[in-house]
């Protein structure tokens, strides 16, 4: 089995206050591998482990075969590029200089682009559809076309691994799709591993190879969507009412949220069919006759 990244025995705390406890996971190469949970799950905090930022309180985390703690801060950044949360940049810099920082640990001593740098940016930009915006200011862009350029510089590094931390947070629906199109593109077409945090459980249903579902730290969960998206998994994680069915895009599940005014207290078991949550018809009728 080809694994791009082992996590073990992986214990976190800041200040004495834990925020993972001996979590064990692996993620396989070329896949799209995405961490779910509720806020304060530990997800983000995972996500600077793999990335070098932090250090683990205990256990080890493993890239490519290779102790994170043994590789240098350039050979990991040509390894492992990261995307984080959106934000603005200090300086109104353009668009192709924004992704030709992500040639930086390729450079020599005096961080000059050379002709190859700036085909590769060029690539970049054409692969994430930005190559238009070239001479344009980061900060006069979209949402959606910002959080494009910032996965261009991201590409230019030429990792083998790239991890997003919720990459469509701040996007409306057509740029969520955009950027998860873009991602898979990337995965499939590339052989990228993309690692990804997500509070959009649908999302991470669709797109997903494996999901790893955390709260207060600890593993609820690691699987295949199918696997790890149960009402049953998902109640317990969440503590909120849910109903997850197939959805009709293909075979994966899709999860719905219940407003408290359609959830009936008198919901039974027999109600609970095929792995499905669902609401009874006397709670929906009740709800139209008001």
């Amino acid at each position: 089995m080809d694994v791009a990244i082992e996590i073990n025995g992986v214990t976190h705390s800041y200040e004495d206050r834990p925020v993972l406890e001996d979590i064990s996971v692996f993620i396989r190469k070329g896949t799209f591998f995405i961490i779910i949970g509720p806020n304060g799950s530990g997800k983000t905090t995972l996500m600077k482990l793999i990335a070098g930022i932090h250090k683990p309180s205990m256990g080890q985390v493993i890239v490519l075969g290779k102790p994170i703690d043994h590789f240098t801060r350039r050979s990991l950044a040509k390894t492992v590029a990261m995307v984080a949360q959106m934000s603005a940049m200090e300086f109104p810099f353009t668009v192709e200089e924004v992704v030709l920082m992500g040639r930086s640990p390729h450079k020599g001593l005096l961080g000059l682009d050379n002709r190859s740098d700036t085909k590769i940016a060029r690539q970049s930009m054409a692969f994430t559809e930005v190559e238009h915006l070239a001479g344009r200011k980061l900060d006069q862009l979209s949402g959606g076309e910002q959080q494009r350029v910032f996965i261009a510089r991201a590409i230019c590094q030429e990792p083998e691994i790239i991890l997003l931390d919720e990459p469509t947070a701040a996007l409306d629906l057509a740029h969520q799709v955009k950027v998860m199109d873009l991602m898979e593109r990337l995965q499939l077409e590339k052989g990228v591993t993309i690692v990804m945090v997500s509070h959009d459980v649908n999302l991470a249903a669709i797109y997903a190879n494996s999901l790893l579902l955390l709260k207060e730290g600890k593993i609820i969960r690691f699987g295949s969507p199918e696997q790890v998206l149960t009402y049953e998994t998902l109640e317990k994680a969440y503590g909120c009412t849910l109903i997850v069915d197939k959805s009709p895009l293909g075979q994966f599940p899709r999860i719905t949220l219940v407003p408290q005014r359609y959830i009936d207290r008198n919901l039974c078991n027999s109600h609970r069919e095929n792995g499905c949550a669902v609401l009874s018809r006397a709670g929906r009728g009740d709800r139209r006759k008001k």
